[in-house]
């Protein structure tokens, strides 16, 4: 562990200034209209086990499509963008749009973990990842994003044993609760230290979030 905690001190150095502006543009996203949360959680839908690029190309092509397409002129859209899982991932979003103003009622009523597992029981298509990634992207700072690219870097530091093939409950918040660790020994939030494991990773600040016109 002391070698990953040496390489997030030096990276707050280096990058911090900038983790902490990508964080503030977050915390804007909760003031989201609800159809541009739900956009937001299309996103997430897209991007789970696929390029966070390629998701966010076809996410931008679609646009406000994701609001009214049916289900078969969404699939064949995916599906013209080179979109690989067009026919669930259409399905899900189809089903999803009945939420719409329920997901914007449950962010204001409910406290964040609540609302993750709403997300999770709720919405298909929709796991412990997707919905921390979605909730991170609205300014929320408690979850861990367990993606390949942090699992990775998780399991070379020795601070889990193995990368596990699928991640129930129970695994994603022991695993979790690792990070939280870790960021606390940093005297960090839990979504600072995801951007700076996703830095440690992929060498760049992730991309998101950039609004729909």
């Amino acid at each position: 562990m002391k070698k990953i905690l040496e390489e997030i001190e030096e990276l707050k150095s280096k990058i911090g200034k900038e983790v902490i502006e990508k964080l503030k543009s977050f915390e804007k996203n909760i003031n989201f209209s609800p159809e541009e949360k739900f956009l937001e959680l299309c996103f997430c839908i897209l991007v789970a086990n696929y390029s966070i690029k390629k998701a966010q190309f076809v996410w931008e092509k679609v646009n406000e499509g994701f609001l009214y397409l049916s289900e078969e002129e969404l699939k064949e859209k995916l599906k013209s963008l080179g979109y690989r899982f067009y026919n669930k991932r259409a399905n899900y979003i189809v089903l999803a749009r009945k939420y719409i103003k329920e997901i914007d009622s449950i962010l204001k009523e409910k406290n964040e973990f609540e609302v993750r597992e709403w997300l999770v029981e709720n919405i298909k298509g929709i796991g412990w990842k997707e919905a921390s990634h979605f909730l991170r992207n609205l300014g929320f700072k408690n979850f861990a994003i367990l993606d390949r690219h942090v699992l990775r870097i998780l399991y070379e530091n020795k601070i889990i044993d193995e990368i596990p093939s699928s991640l129930s409950k129970k695994k994603y918040l022991e695993i979790e609760e690792k990070l939280r660790n870790l960021a606390n020994l940093l005297k960090i939030t839990l979504a600072e230290l995801d951007l700076y494991l996703f830095y440690l990773a992929t060498g760049r600040i992730s991309e998101r979030w950039v609004k729909i016109n």
